[in-house]
């Protein structure tokens, strides 16, 4: 799942109340065998979700571990990130399963802008005081190539210490502030006022050999930092010099010592790959069947960032995949359309380049979206997708959309919350901000799906309804630093962090979504999501405005 920012928590949830009728799976269901499964048609829910088994699915999971393993990124460590040769061997098993399973597959190929870190970026101070930082907990390189040994630090002009209440600082944004600067050292520059571009290319005209950026020091600019290197029109680049990331508590240490004339020594190395042209894969897999003017679209995102990416999102990927297979057999009505994204991590790009490259017609003829981002999640919340739900991170309202949109996506919706019902879970409402859903939202198609949380966060308001525990892996109460998944240089985002248990009834919860939008006559009986008169027996029953 792409991460944005977050702030307070915000939620809606229901408690079960019933089981709804259609819902009910037979109690001597979870007997049935892969190979029963595999031979029957299973084209209702009653069929289709006891076949949605959890041997099927880790075996999945344990495909798409191994193609990390076997596909190490420019880092060393396992890698199934776009642009990088795991990702496209996880596109091909998917598209070899899917084929195999009778659908007609197209890989779908589109460029973007790829960079990955080669090896461990590293910063240590030799003297005065003889230490390592670590990545991620101390600093964060930038995008940038070069390395230096023993080098001295000297501070830019323009740094507020102490800091103010508010910010104030404009260090290193002009070419006065490196006035005296001697060629060779390394320049400690405070974050403020210009893009962090602007003060790296004033260091390297002033002759720097590389370039420590701490944060301000105000409230809520105190945290270890991790910018992008923009030039002054907010353009890109990759400077030549290394360039670290760090918190006001570090870069004040090094000023103080600095100031008080021994200036410390340090050795910085950090070194990049960029490709503005790399290619990046979707996989679109269509039923045989299933009328194609009225298309259901059953998504998840492929890619992986920092990593392997088990949770994020080899477990969605796992989810539809084992779907489709379990449907292979099924003649929907309505023209069943899965696809795997790439470049989801990296700002919806699959998604967004697959809606924006449609035709008006073919826009027109996708109904409806289903979205699986993130279904196995340990210490998890169950999340079914909501268009004007509070979305993950922010937990705010940052997103609207017509009735048009909204009305109808409250229909899936409500078939995951019918689910989860009848097997006793709680849920919440979550945005689709942040998911490939979001991009069919916004085209004007609706959209539902689920997904578990992130490995990190949990509040104790989440656990008072899910169980599970505190805080994130690293056991931080609260913490809001995206756990594995979403951190570079940490790794973890393995099979370890993800539970088949929960795995496996998410991908029933979202199995009962799916099976019922194929064979769906009402909202997908009409192109570009038609609004329904409230006066109608679905209009009551979908669109009232509460």
């Amino acid at each position: 799942m792409q991460r944005s920012p977050r702030s307070r928590l915000g939620r809606s949830w229901l408690l079960p109340l019933c089981v709804a009728a259609g819902f009910v799976v037979p109690a001597n269901a979870s007997a049935i065998t892969p190979a029963e499964c595999d031979a029957r048609v299973n084209d209702t829910p009653a069929k289709l979700i006891p076949c949605i088994q959890q041997d099927d699915l880790w075996n999945h999971m344990q495909q798409f571990q191994a193609i990390a393993n076997a596909n190490p990124g420019p880092d060393g460590h396992p890698s199934r990130n776009s642009g990088e040769p795991g990702y496209k061997a996880s596109a091909d098993y998917v598209a070899k399963v899917m084929k195999d399973a009778g659908y007609d597959v197209k890989i779908q190929t589109y460029k973007f802008n790829y960079s990955a870190f080669v090896g461990t970026p590293t910063w240590s101070e030799a003297s005065p005081t003889a230490r390592s930082f670590t990545v991620v907990t101390d600093w964060n390189p930038g995008t940038s190539n070069g390395t230096v040994t023993d080098g001295q630090i000297q501070p830019a002009g323009g740094i507020v210490i102490p800091p103010t209440a508010t910010p104030t600082s404009a260090s290193g944004c002009t070419a006065a502030d490196f006035t005296g600067f001697t060629p060779g050292r390394i320049a400690l520059i405070q974050r403020g006022t210009c893009n962090f571009g602007v003060k790296v290319q004033n260091a390297q005209a002033a002759g720097a050999s590389g370039v420590v950026i701490f944060n301000e020091g105000n409230p809520n600019r105190t945290a270890v930092l991790s910018g992008s290197l923009l030039d002054a029109n907010n353009n890109p680049f990759v400077p030549n010099i290394p360039v670290a990331f760090t918190s006001f508590a570090i870069g004040q240490s090094l000023y103080n010592e600095y100031q008080a004339g021994t200036p410390p020594t340090m050795s910085l190395d950090v070194h990049v790959i960029t490709d503005p042209n790399r290619d990046d894969y979707n996989v679109i897999a269509e039923s045989k069947g299933g009328d194609k003017n009225h298309v259901l679209v059953v998504d998840a995102h492929l890619d992986a960032i920092f990593g392997a990416g088990m949770l994020d999102n080899a477990s969605g990927s796992a989810t539809i995949l084992d779907i489709a297979q379990q449907m292979k057999n099924v003649n929907p009505r309505n023209k069943l359309r899965f696809i795997w994204f790439g470049g989801e991590e990296l700002g919806l790009l699959g998604s967004a380049y697959y809606v924006n490259n449609l035709s008006k017609t073919e826009l027109n003829h996708i109904g409806y979206d289903l979205d699986a981002d993130v279904t196995a999640t340990p210490n998890y919340l169950i999340g079914v997708l909501d268009p004007a739900a509070p979305d993950l991170f922010s937990r705010t309202v940052t997103a609207t959309f017509p009735n048009r949109v909204y009305k109808p996506s409250l229909v899936a919706r409500d078939q995951g919350v019918d689910y989860l019902n009848s097997i006793g879970k709680n849920h919440e409402f979550l945005s689709p901000v942040g998911t490939d859903a979001f991009n069919f939202n916004a085209a004007g198609i609706p959209a539902s799906g689920v997904l578990t949380g992130q490995d990190c966060c949990k509040s104790q308001e989440e656990v008072d309804l899910f169980g599970g525990f505190l805080g994130n892996y690293e056991g931080n109460v609260p913490s809001f630093d995206g756990g594995c998944v979403d951190n570079p240089f940490r790794w973890c985002d393995n099979l370890s962090n993800n539970d088949p248990e929960v795995l496996t009834f998410m991908s029933k919860t979202f199995a009962n979504m799916v099976v019922q939008m194929a064979f769906d006559t009402k909202i997908m009986s009409a192109s570009n999501s038609a609004t329904y008169p409230p006066k109608s027996a679905i209009g009551a029953r979908h669109f009232t405005v509460k």
